[in-house]
């Protein structure tokens, strides 16, 4: 019974984890890409949307930027 957890478990972390590293952009300038052309499609619903590259998280980030000193906010995010 022991054995069974252990597999299930760890089939459910290699799961997790190809879904994770294989589901990305295969590079920085797709997910810049994908991030302007979702801005340009979304700013017919919202105001004062950015593309930002996060270098310590390897993705682009589609924001929002914040109104009356309030923080930006994220819409969307792709990891390459």
């Amino acid at each position: 019974m022991m054995k069974l957890i252990v597999f299930l478990i760890s089939l459910i972390t290699i799961i997790i984890g190809f879904l994770y590293f294989f589901t990305g952009y295969k590079s920085a300038f797709e997910a810049d890409q994908q991030c302007h052309y979702e801005m340009r499609l979304k700013s017919v619903e919202l105001e004062g949307l950015g593309c930002d590259h996060d270098l310590e998280t390897n993705q682009w980030l589609l924001y929002q930027k914040g109104i009356n000193d309030q923080p930006s906010k994220v819409i969307e995010r792709y990891r390459y």
